[in-house]
């Protein structure tokens, strides 16, 4: 018989990456909030790779720190190992990287959960939602009936999911969870543009069966690096990596075998992720390759379940076994966990406004995976923003809109909601017009003080940060003024660092500016050098040797903001409008961007369009006047 149970301002199914930052984001701002889990032990869970970070995504996280949230946070205190990846290259591609102890970060962020003011944790599988009036309302296994203001999807792979393993599949949550089968039937029935798409995850094997001598050691970095601007614990690495590599035996194996490869077969309808394919997928796609990298990556300091990056699939069981022994240091691996692919039901993120609300369903949100996306940074920083923007919205606040010029968030979001997704969405940097701005170094200085505005930013952090901006300030104009004199001992440092030497002094902002002079390179004559924070010297010189090319995207920047200033009004009629295409007419009446700079990134709208409904707002404004 169903009773009601409570009523909530928000309530957010799934506990997973998206769900937690959700959750934590509303409570905080004050609101009373709950978070539904199938299973408690799901929190926060890793069902795939045991890391957090890596190209962009370090970014992602690094930006969720800087708004307020609790990913970088945790992820340090549950580290195991450092590096930050992309070094030979320049500072905008530079990003963090850490392995992390699956099961104590998991432990970790439940404990948040549960002891965050404002915030219920709920084990409970939601069977269905429905509106009444102004009123959310969700339905329990149990008829247990809770209602809110707004609902936050964040259902990760667990609505209607489905595991697969060769000729075998059945209906599944990550690693052996019920799914969610009835909110996939009731999400439906609401209307949501409905899709599916799939993952995968490859086998876990026992250490102990693995022959180490076989492979390359990858040690973590000497000097660690934060996740969290305001760091709480000590960091260091407690393990190694290893790396292999598959070989023509392993490619033949599973050539052999794709006649039983669920996905090759035809069973799977949903669509994979593009940028992080099975193993099948990368012997198919890129046959010319005569091997393919394998990372060798522990899930934790007290298990000896080590995790195989590289060799995603969904081939059977016995199959799997045999191309995992093929390669080198796996030849008696013990296979503890199988890997499998897993397919899931999503939505169309088309349907949603850039606050993550959909445009269709007032006070429903979505977050994470639900929203077409992969990856656990990805889902922790849409649901960051949901959580930010279901707080406001019952708050009466304007929502919070993050643009692409200000966060890597901002250009998730973006491309997302304006351009959709038809294959699971993943960060890169190459996605960011903006990338030299869009530094992982410098997310505090783009986003914290917006944090702080937010109310999710301490008083005591935010002063933190501006002590550091003023000594970045202070440090700069102490270089624009500290003279170095033409010496045998500074043309000797010079040359061996392959510089042509002075030929009269200068002042020390110049040789910054050359590419193969560091501030380390400068320490044994720079006698006024003050004792300052690693990274307050990192982002001087970063600004100086890459100052002109910096004023360049900010002049792109300055630009692209102008345009999306000219807000669109909610209830335009783009069919009305005269000189407007048809094709963009539709596509802008589907997206209903908020402004013109959202609009001008839609496909298949031209510059031409733009000019269009450039002339109709102003015709529109100036009558309104």
């Amino acid at each position: 018989m169903e009773f009601f149970a409570k009523q909530y301002d928000i309530i957010v199914i799934g506990a997973g990456h998206a769900g937690i930052e959700a959750a934590l984001a509303g409570a905080r701002l004050g609101v009373s909030t709950a978070v539904f889990a199938i299973n408690l032990d799901s929190v926060g869970n890793m069902p795939c790779n045991p890391s957090i970070g890596g190209t962009s995504k370090g970014h992602l996280v690094r930006e969720i720190d800087a708004l307020g949230g609790e990913m970088g946070i945790a992820a340090d205190a549950n580290l195991i190992q450092s590096r930050m990846l992309n070094l030979g290259k320049g500072p905008a591609v530079h990003s963090l990287r850490a392995q992390i102890d699956r099961k104590d970060y998991a432990r970790y962020m439940k404990h948040v959960l549960e002891t965050q003011e404002h915030l219920d944790l709920i084990q409970a599988e939601i069977t269905d939602l429905y509106k009444k009036e102004d009123t959310w309302f969700v339905k329990t296994k149990l008829e247990a009936v809770y209602s809110a203001a707004c609902v936050i999807l964040a259902t990760g792979t667990f609505l209607a999911g489905k595991i697969y393993v060769g000729d075998v599949s059945f209906e599944s949550g990550p690693d052996g969870m019920f799914p969610a089968k009835e909110l996939g039937v009731a999400v439906r029935a609401l209307g949501l543009p409905i899709r599916r798409f799939k993952t995968g995850t490859p086998s876990r094997v026992n250490r102990r069966s693995i022959d180490f001598t076989k492979m390359e050691e990858q040690k973590g970095d000497a000097d660690l690096v934060h996740f969290s601007f305001d760091p709480r614990c000590k960091i260091e690495n407690k393990i190694s990596c290893h790396i292999t590599y598959t070989n023509e035996t392993t490619k033949q194996i599973i050539l052999d075998n794709l006649d039983r490869s669920p996905m090759y077969a035809g069973k799977i309808e949903g669509k994979g992720p593009r940028y992080c394919p099975s193993i099948e997928d990368k012997i198919v796609r890129f046959s010319e390759k005569q091997r393919h990298q394998i990372f060798i990556e522990p899930c934790g300091l007290d298990t000896e379940e080590m995790y195989l990056q590289g060799l995603s699939s969904s081939l059977p069981e016995d199959v799997q076994a045999d191309f995992v022994h093929s390669i080198a240091g796996l030849e008696h691996a013990q296979i503890m966990r199988n890997a499998y692919a897993i397919e899931y039901d999503c939505v169309d993120p088309t349907a949603l406004g850039a606050s993550l609300e959909f445009l269709d369903f007032d006070g429903l949100f979505g977050a994470g995976q639900f929203n077409g996306s992969s990856g656990y940074e990805e889902a922790a920083a849409q649901g960051l923003v949901a959580g930010i923007n279901a707080a406001h919205k019952i708050l009466g606040k304007e929502p919070l809109i993050l643009d692409r010029a200000g966060s890597y968030i901002g250009t998730l979001i973006d491309d997302l909601v304006t351009k959709g997704c038809t294959d699971p969405y993943r960060m890169m940097t190459s996605r960011s017009e903006y990338r030299l701005v869009l530094r992982q170094d410098n997310a505090d200085e783009r986003l914290t003080p917006i944090g702080y505005e937010i109310g999710l930013i301490s008083e005591e952090r935010y002063q933190i940060f501006l002590e550091k901006q003023a000594m970045i300030r202070a440090e700069r104009k102490r270089i624009e003024k500290t003279s170095i004199p033409c010496t045998d001992e500074v043309n000797a440092i010079l040359v061996s660092h392959e510089t042509s030497p002075l030929k009269k002094g200068c002042k020390m902002i110049e040789l910054l500016k050359r590419p193969s002079i560091s501030y380390d390179s400068l320490a044994p004559i720079d006698t006024s050098r003050p004792n300052l924070p690693r990274e307050v010297f990192e982002q001087v010189e970063i600004s100086i040797k890459y100052e002109g090319y910096i004023k360049r995207q900010e002049a792109q920047i300055k630009e692209m903001r102008r345009l999306e200033k000219k807000i669109i009004p909610a209830h335009t009629d783009y069919e009305t409008i005269t000189g407007l295409r048809l094709e963009a007419a539709e596509k802008l009446s589907k997206i209903r961007p908020h402004n013109v700079g959202q609009a001008s990134r839609i496909s298949g709208v031209t510059p031409a369009d733009i000019s269009v409904l450039l002339i109709y707002l102003t015709k529109a404004g100036e009558e309104n006047d």
